[in-house]
């Protein structure tokens, strides 16, 4: 569980990091996600939760 806690930590930390750093550019960044269709962000994401799934893979490997 602590490292549970440890991993979900570092995730709302980078997650963070680019809204407090360039919050002009994330509203901007955020206007045009709005734009774009749904299927183009269902496969984004789907990417980006397969790559995370290989680097845990990886890392435990």
């Amino acid at each position: 569980m602590e490292f549970f806690l440890c991993v979900i930590g570092m995730v709302m930390f980078i997650e963070g990091l680019p809204y407090a750093a360039f919050p002009v550019k994330m509203k901007e960044w955020i206007k045009m996600v709005m734009t774009m269709p749904s299927a183009t962000l269902r496969g984004f994401g789907l990417l980006m939760m397969l790559s995370g799934l290989l680097l845990v893979y990886a890392a435990k490997g």
